[in-house]
Order: C-alpha cells, then structure tokens, then sequence
C-alpha cells in the first residue's frame, strides 16, 4: 500500500470485465429512452441483452411513445442498435411512470371451472350470468371434507 493513496486499483481484463459486469435489464434500456438518453449499448454484449419486444412493450403504455413503439414493432428486421438509437433519439426526454396491464383475477372463476367443467373462457361468460346465491350453492356442493 503507498501512503496516503490507499490500495491499488486491481484491472481486469476483457473476459474478466464481461464476467464482472451485471445484466442489463429491459427496464433499464427504457430508463435510458426515456429519461437518461446515455447509451447502453457500446458493444456485443450489451447490444445481446436489448430485448426489443419488452422494450416496445413499456413504451406502447405511454400515451406520448406509443406511436415510436409501433413502428419498432413494424420493423424487427433491424439491429438492436439501429432500434435503440432510434427510440433514444425520437423519445423526448420525461420521467414516464407507466402502470403495466395486468389480467383481472376473477373471484369465482375456479368455482364455476369445476363445477361446469367450463374453460377460463366460458368460465367467465358464465360468470356474468350467475347471481351470489348460485355461486353460493355451487361452493356448498363442491365443499369437501377433510383436513
């Protein structure tokens, strides 16, 4: 150790670097489009990890980048890169906080399933025309014993 400086700095190597490095996520591509605007990918291995279907995917929820989402969306023949710096450059920077849709949890579903023997689908048309008391007695009929 040199006085006063501390411990050296330990360098690494390309393949050591590569092993080092943590993943880039998806969400961290759409931070860089939307807000940040730095650039993620600066080689192979980072222009590997851009997921191009995820990333379109966060952006098609914003009212203001769903138009730029679409057209990556028409033309995945392109490089990774080639989408990338595209977005960057078309999206204007703004923090954007978009809610993710999510599928509604049906209360009963699996009640009326078994009890029909239905699909999810046909499950829930026939949901909309039973009332509580049905459900009711369709939970009374399928209660079994036991621990």
């Amino acid at each position: 150790m040199i006085e006063g400086l501390g411990e050296p700095v330990k360098t690494y190597d390309a393949e050591e670097f590569k092993v080092k490095q943590k993943a880039i996520s998806p969400f961290d591509f759409a931070n860089s489009i939307n807000y940040t605007k730095e650039d993620l990918i600066v080689d192979d291995w980072s222009e590997k990890q851009y997921n191009a279907f995820i990333v379109n995917k966060s952006l098609s929820h914003g009212i203001d980048t769903v138009v730029a989402a679409n057209e990556m969306n028409s033309r995945p023949h392109l490089d990774a890169k080639l989408q990338y710096d595209f977005l960057r450059g078309f999206v204007r920077k703004k923090k954007r906080f978009n809610k993710w849709l999510k599928p509604e949890k049906e209360e009963h579903l699996e009640i009326v399933k078994e009890y029909f023997g239905y699909s999810n689908v046909r499950a829930q048309e026939a949901l909309r025309l039973l009332s509580e008391a049905d459900i009711e007695a369709m939970k009374g009929l399928l209660k079994r014993g036991g621990k």
